[in-house]
């Protein structure tokens, strides 16, 4: 692991396992660039507060933001028109059916503000195999036999690590995260991470809080 001076000094990761010390990331959380994305690297990221998020043909970037958005279970936030959409019965939600479809439809989403995707071929190779091992998990909003949304993420057993969601008709992926998190709180999971602010999920309960105090959570 190379320590690249210039502006903001950059660890640049080699085949050892191993990652800088967080408080090290510059102020928009970036921590280190290169290495790999193998299970045992994304493991010990998400283990540790660290997550990839890169372009199409760019190095891997690996990111420990400060705050970091999260969502207590018993914070969860459901609108009344959200909790009509719950007591309608039109989306049945279902854990792993289909992890790659879901993957897929993530990175093809059109999103506001946003051109292309940073879940490339790589990320999804990466994480279909973290899949397999049973780390990378989907919830999905099906409206009778069809997926119309959902998200998926890295669950470490008692948080889960939310990569991104979907919706192809209104509400489908509110739903699923929702009625996800419903699930977690049974089993006292401590928490969801969020990585980043967005309102969608302000909207939802989540909030901003020290990356210390996350790391905190996190380890226990």
């Amino acid at each position: 692991m190379k320590k690249h001076q210039g502006p903001h000094s950059l660890f640049f990761l080699n085949d050892r396992l191993e990652f800088p010390a967080l408080e090290t990331a510059n102020s928009e959380g970036l921590l280190a660039v290169g290495g790999d994305l193998t299970p045992e690297r994304l493991v010990l990221a998400y283990q540790s507060g660290i997550f990839p998020w890169f372009n199409e043909d760019a190095l891997i970037l690996w990111w420990s933001p400060n705050p970091r958005m999260v969502l207590f279970p018993k914070k969860l936030h459901i609108s009344k028109s959200m909790r009509k959409v719950l007591r309608s019965n039109q989306f049945t939600l279902k854990k792993n059916t289909c992890f790659e479809q879901v993957m897929n439809q993530c990175a093809t989403v059109k999103r506001v503000g946003q051109q292309g995707t940073w879940i490339t071929e790589d990320m999804k190779k990466a994480y279909l195999v973290l899949h397999e091992k049973g780390f990378a998990q989907s919830y999905e909003a099906w409206e009778g036999n069809e997926l119309v949304g959902g998200l998926y993420g890295v669950d470490l057993g008692h948080v889960f690590c939310g990569e991104s969601m979907f919706s192809n008709v209104p509400n489908a992926s509110k739903f699923a995260f929702i009625r996800m998190v419903e699930t977690l709180e049974k089993k006292q999971y401590e928490f969801i991470d969020c990585q980043v602010h967005t309102e969608h999920l302000a909207s939802l309960g989540a909030e901003e809080i020290k990356r210390e105090e996350f790391i905190k959570m996190l380890k226990r």
